[in-house]
C-alpha cells in the first residue's frame, strides 16, 4: 500500500464557517464514508433559490470508494441534501430508526424511494466499511434517535460527535450515554469531530424539561384559543404540548406540512403519544369552542408562506386569530430571521392576540438543543482526544471552542480550524493540513431537480436592479437590410411614458449600429446591438439592463 493509501484524511465538504448543509468525509485507502448531507435555506439575496446544498464533486470523482453515507440525526442541515445527492450517486444510507423515517418522506417526494438503500442502526450497531470499523453512542439532542460515530480506522479511531448537548433529564428519556463515551476515551482518541454551534455561550444548556412546566403554566392562564409555535422537528417539544394539552383538556389541530409530515413520522414510529380524541382537522376548528383548542404550526422562525405568518393576517381559509387568542413562540429566533418574526408579531397585536415571544431565557418557553461552553468542556474531557477538529459553526465559533479544548488539555497547536474543502490527513499518528479538495455550494431551484449556475443568479441579480430592455427588428434574410424601425420596450428599467425621447435615442443607435451591415448576419447584429446600446444607456443613465436583442429576418 503507497504513502497515501496509509493515510487517513478528514475533511468538510460543508459545514466549517457556517451553520447549515453539513456534510463531512472521513477516508482511508479506497474505503470513504459520508457523515450527514444536509441544506440550507437560501437567504434574500439568492433571488429564486431555495435551497443550498453541498458541492459533490469530490465524491462524484471519487465513487468507487464510497461505502456508505452515515447519518448523525435528522435535522435539515443533516438530511436535507440527500435526494439530490442520490441523484448522482446511488449509496447505501445509515440512520436510526426515526431518521429514516424523515429521509423517506423525502426519498418519497423525490420519487427515489424504491431504488434506496436504506439500513437502520441503532446506538449498538456496528459497521465493517473495509479499513474502517463504524461504533455508535447516544446523545441528547432536539430530536429523537441522535448519534455520534466512532471510526476505528489503522491510524486510529475519530469520534465525531453529531449535534449534542447532555440533559440530565430529557423528555424522551434518551439519555446521553456518558458511561459509553468515558469508555470510549479511555481506549484513545485520535482525532475529536465536535460541533461548535453554542460555543459562545457559558455555563450547561437548559433541559428541555424546563420547557415544559413554562408551556403549562401558559395554558393554564390562556383563556381562547392557543396558538403555538415551534420547530416540527423537535418532537419532545410536541409530546410537552400534547401533555399540556391533555391537562387542560383542549382538542389539537395540526397547521403546515412538515408539522404534518414530522408528527406522522413520530406517532407511527413510536415517538410521539398523541391520544386519537384529541387530533382534530384543522377544517372543523371553527365548530368548536376556543377555550378548548390549540393549534399546533410552523412558522416560528418568521418564514413567510409558514402558517403562522398566513394565521397573522389572517388569510388562513380554516383558523382565524380573535382578540384574545394567546400566541406562544416555542422557539428562539435564529440569527437573520428577528426582523421577519418581529412583522409577524406586530400582525398578531394588531389582530388583539396575548403574544407570549422573545428571548427563550425570558419567556421559558425554548432551550437550546446545543451545548453550551460546559457541554463541550465535558465532551472534550470524556474523550480525551489527540488532535481536535471543531466544526459547524461560524468562525468565532470555532475559535473560542479551541480554546476551551486546550482549557481542557487537548494540547496548542493540535487544534485544526479548517475551511470547507481543507483537508487534515493524518499518517503514523501525527497530523497536518497543506492540501484542499473541490468544496462549495451548488442552488437548487423550487427545492426541485433543478440546479442553478452562477451565471443563472447573475442574470436574476441584473434583473431585479436594473431591470430588461428587449429591442426587436426585421431585416432582410437575403441582404441584411433593415425592414423595420426598431422598437424598444422596457421592462423594470424606465417608465416607457416618461422616457420617450431616451428610447426613441436608443432606436437610433440601434439603427446606425445595423444598417451597415451588408448580410443577414444575425448572430453579429446582436452583439453589436447588445455592446452599442448597452455602453449609450449607462453614459445616458449610469444603469446597466440585460438587453435582449430580437432580430426577425424575413
Amino acid at each position: 500500500m503507497s504513502e497515501k493509501q496509509n493515510t487517513l484524511s478528514i475533511f468538510a465538504l460543508g459545514g466549517i464557517n457556517e451553520i447549515g448543509k453539513n456534510m463531512y468525509v472521513l477516508e482511508y485507502g479506497d474505503d470513504l464514508i459520508i457523515i450527514d448531507c444536509g441544506a440550507k435555506f437560501a437567504g434574500e439575496a439568492l433571488l429564486g433559490i431555495d435551497l443550498i446544498i453541498p458541492d459533490v464533486t469530490y465524491l462524484q470523482q471519487n465513487h468507487h470508494k464510497i461505502r456508505g453515507l452515515v447519518v448523525t440525526h435528522g435535522h435539515e442541515d443533516h438530511i436535507g441534501g440527500i435526494p439530490y445527492l442520490l441523484k448522482k450517486l446511488n449509496i447505501p444510507i445509515y440512520a436510526t430508526r426515526f431518521t429514516l423515517g424523515l429521509i423517506e418522506l423525502k426519498l418519497r417526494e423525490h420519487k427515489l424511494l424504491r431504488e434506496s438503500t436504506l439500513v437502520e442502526i441503532n446506538e449498538t450497531s456496528n459497521l465493517d466499511f473495509g479499513n474502517i470499523k463504524v461504533s455508535f453512542f447516544r446523545t441528547s439532542h432536539s430530536i429523537p434517535d441522535c448519534l455520534g460515530i466512532v471510526f476505528d480506522t489503522p491510524e486510529g479511531k475519530v469520534v465525531h460527535t453529531g449535534d449534542f448537548k447532555f440533559d440530565l433529564t430529557p423528555v424522551n428519556d434518551q439519555y446521553s450515554d456518558i458511561h459509553k463515551m468515558a469508555k470510549i476515551g479511555e481506549e484513545g482518541i485520535l482525532a475529536l469531530i465536535s460541533e461548535s454551534t453554542n460555543a459562545e455561550r457559558p455555563g450547561l444548556t437548559p433541559s428541555e424539561s424546563e420547557v415544559g412546566r413554562h408551556i403549562e403554566e401558559a395554558f393554564f392562564g390562556a383563556t381562547g384559543k392557543i396558538i403555538i409555535s415551534t420547530f416540527a422537528s423537535n418532537v419532545n417539544r410536541v409530546q410537552q404540548i400534547v401533555e399540556a394539552c391533555k391537562k387542560t383538556n383542549r382538542k389539537l389541530a395540526l397547521l403546515g406540512r412538515s408539522m404534518v409530515n414530522v408528527i406522522g413520522v413520530a406517532r407511527a414510529r413510536g415517538y410521539l403519544d398523541v391520544p386519537d380524541w384529541m387530533l382534530v382537522d384543522a377544517r372543523d376548528v371553527r365548530h368548536l369552542p376556543p377555550e378548548r383548542l390549540t393549534i399546533l404550526c410552523t412558522g416560528s422562525q418568521g418564514e413567510p408562506l409558514a402558517a403562522l405568518s398566513r394565521l397573522s393576517t389572517n388569510s388562513n381559509r380554516d383558523v382565524k386569530v380573535y382578540p384574545g387568542d394567546t400566541v406562544i413562540f416555542a422557539a428562539s429566533p435564529i440569527p437573520g430571521n428577528e426582523k421577519d418574526v418581529s412583522k409577524i408579531v406586530d400582525n398578531l397585536f394588531q389582530l388583539g392576540a396575548n403574544v407570549i415571544y422573545g428571548s427563550a431565557k425570558i419567556t421559558g418557553m425554548h432551550v437550546s438543543g446545543h451545548g453550551y461552553q460546559e457541554d463541550l468542556k465535558l465532551m472534550l474531557t470524556l474523550m480525551k482526544p489527540k488532535y481536535f477538529i471543531p466544526i459547524h459553526g461560524e468562525y468565532r465559533m470555532l475559535h473560542i471552542h479551541q480554546k476551551l479544548a486546550e482549557a481542557v488539555g487537548v494540547e496548542e497547536g493540535h487544534t485544526f480550524i479548517i475551511k470547507n474543502g481543507d483537508v487534515v490527513d493524518f499518517q503514523h499518528g501525527e497530523a497536518r493540513q497543506t492540501r484542499s479538495v473541490p468544496a462549495g455550494d451548488t442552488y437548487v431551484d423550487n427545492a426541485g431537480d433543478d440546479e442553478v449556475f452562477d451565471i443563472v443568479l447573475r442574470d436574476r441579480k441584473q434583473l431585479s436592479e436594473e431591470g430588461m430592455l428587449v429591442i426587436v427588428v426585421s431585416i432582410s434574410k437575403d441582404n441584411g437590410d433593415r425592414i423595420s424601425d426598431p422598437d424598444s420596450i422596457s421592462r423594470g428599467f424606465v417608465y416607457a411614458k416618461n422616457s420617450e425621447e431616451l428610447l426613441s435615442n436608443i432606436n437610433e443607435v440601434v439603427k446606425r449600429t445595423i444598417d451597415p451591415f451588408n448580410d443577414a448576419n444575425v448572430q453579429g447584429m446582436r452583439r453589436a446591438i447588445k455592446k452599442e446600446v448597452g455602453n449609450f444607456v449607462f453614459e445616458q443613465t449610469n444603469k446597466k439592463p440585460m438587453i435582449l436583442p430580437i432580430i426577425i429576418a424575413i
